[in-house]
């Protein structure tokens, strides 16, 4: 069965073009390795029609993305030389993280709405 997860942050904004009958984005993924060798790997990611349309919408540099899909592995000639190439084919696209929120004050203290109403103040 060809189906990958994959979570990781995009190293630039998705490049979105149109063609004859869809819309195709493209970026890459930059996913943590585990284990003793730290460091990422560099995956390229390819999204055609709604999903295409989705992502140029929500998603830009530096966001973290949770992906499914399926391995798609071609090859072309360039300067008569054989290029191999190996995209995943995204089916769904998540956000990686909830947006953060900004954070009060230090100052500021937020008071629950059930004791809001015993204050003095009030």
């Amino acid at each position: 069965m060809n189906h990958c997860q994959i979570t990781g942050r995009l190293t630039k904004d998705p490049t979105v073009n149109d063609t004859a009958t869809t819309k195709v984005a493209r970026f890459t993924l930059a996913v943590d390795r585990r284990g003793k060798d730290k460091g990422a790997d560099f995956i390229s990611c390819v999204a055609f029609g709604k999903t295409a349309e989705f992502i140029d919408k929500y998603f830009t540099k530096g966001m973290k993305a949770d992906i499914c899909g399926h391995i798609n592995t071609g090859s072309y000639e360039k300067d008569g030389k054989k290029v191999y190439t190996t995209d995943v084919i995204i089916d769904e696209i998540e956000f990686g993280e909830s947006k953060k929120q900004d954070k009060p004050a230090d100052d500021f203290v937020d008071v629950p709405d059930e004791i809001e109403s015993e204050l003095l103040f009030n």
